[in-house]
């Protein structure tokens, strides 16, 4: 019955099986430590912009790209508190030995890169050991799967060469200013090659906050909108690359005391949503989509400013704030630059009076969801009478605008 069959020698069956085994053990092994992404739980807050940036990812697109993949996300999907997010970041065991052997690079100028990298993460915090120390080295995707220049720094798709600046002394008509502003002479090109997004707080179907118990009704909208125009303005004479996000075509730069309360502000020619949330998002979009396409331009210096007149107690007086977000450095750094300015500025003028503007953190979305380094200004209490001839003479909102201004370039030098 069992003719036909060889029989293995014992010792050739023991010698295939083992190096079968060994094999399998190898396998495992090896398969244990294949590189992972990277997880973390949002914070409060958190969006998907001020996550990236945390982690020291926001500027490369392919990053935020591979984090929506990841993730299952759309770019403009709001991150859950508590909730687990991957990132586009891999986990490699380190062999001891060096970077470029440990990930199968040759680079060393890359390899330099991600050493650098992780100690900025391990800097911040947000890891607890040295990947010498622990062998768990972090690499950002960007290094690896992005498209790469020889230096291994993403290519800029850059189309087109930074605008050709206008000569000093020659005019720009800018109809959004109405009649008696439109024609602005370039003074000088000092900010030709940086980007400003401006936004005035609130409008169309939101006013804002109001004074009702004034003999005239005062609206935010339009007190803020009135000194985004200026600061405009000094901008645009600089030969800057300025985008006032929200517009009322038949609002002009006005020179009167009482400005009347409308509903007809659009979002960059759109129709603002009533639902706070989407009127937000679509400021937010709208600056995000405009700086992305700067950014493949060339244009590296842009930031974003946000306009808010305050409402409290109508016996509080407040001096004109600034918050900033909370991680970002350039960020801190302009509204730090704009309240010296303030206060160098009252030093001078009022003397003795003393000003009390204060810089802070708050979780605000047009500070945590933009790109551009972003900062959020308050400039009065709407409600007090005193804290009224800030905003309401327009020889002081013409100040508050060349001040702004001031401590804005202040901050980019």
């Amino acid at each position: 019955m069992y003719q036909g069959i060889k029989q293995e020698n014992p010792k050739s069956v023991l010698m295939k099986y083992g190096l079968v085994i060994i094999w399998l053990l190898n396998t495992l092994v090896l398969g244990a430590f294949e590189p992972y992404y990277h997880s973390v739980k949002a914070e409060p807050g958190d969006g998907i912009y001020s996550l990236l940036r945390r982690y020291q990812l926001i500027d490369y697109q392919c990053n935020k790209t591979k984090f929506l993949e990841l993730n299952e996300l759309r770019m403009n999907d709001v991150l859950i508190a508590g909730k687990e997010y991957i990132l586009p970041i891999k986990i490699y065991e380190y062999n001891g030995t060096s970077i470029r052997t440990t990930i199968g690079i040759n680079d060393w100028d890359q390899a330099v890169r991600i050493k650098d990298y992780n100690d900025k993460i391990l800097d911040k915090s947000l890891r607890r050991t040295k990947y010498e120390d622990s062998n768990i080295l972090w690499v950002p995707h960007h290094e690896l799967e992005c498209v790469k220049s020889e230096s291994g720094a993403e290519v800029q798709a850059i189309s087109e060469k930074p605008k050709e600046s206008i000569k000093k002394g020659t005019y720009k008509q800018v109809e959004i200013f109405g009649d008696d502003h439109k024609m602005v002479e370039i003074v000088s090109d000092d900010l030709s090659d940086k980007v400003y997004y401006l936004v005035a707080g609130h409008g169309g179907p939101d006013p804002g906050a109001m004074c009702g118990e004034c003999s005239n009704t005062l609206c935010e909208d339009e007190y803020a909108y009135d000194v985004i125009l200026r600061l405009a303005r000094y901008l645009i004479a600089r030969d800057a690359i300025v985008h006032i996000i929200i517009q009322d075509e038949n609002d002009g730069i006005r020179d009167d005391e009482i400005l009347d309360c409308d509903y007809d502000e659009k979002c960059l020619g759109t129709k603002i949503p009533r639902n706070q949330k989407l009127r937000l998002r679509q400021r937010a979009e709208a600056i995000n989509e405009l700086y992305m396409s700067y950014k493949k331009k060339g244009y590296t210096d842009q930031v974003a400013v946000m306009i808010h007149i305050d409402s409290n107690n109508k016996g509080h007086r407040q001096d004109v704030y600034f918050y900033h977000h909370k991680t970002s450095k350039s960020s801190k750094k302009l509204a730090q630059s704009l309240q010296s300015t303030f206060k160098e500025k009252y030093n001078h003028f009022q003397k003795n009076r003393g000003y009390h503007g204060f810089v802070s953190t708050r979780n605000l979305y047009m500070l945590n969801y933009t790109l551009p380094t972003s900062v959020f200004v308050e400039l009065a209490n709407i409600r007090n009478s005193f804290d009224h001839k800030r905003i309401v003479i327009p020889s002081n909102r013409e100040a508050l605008a060349k001040w702004l201004f001031e401590g804005i370039t202040e901050a980019q030098l």
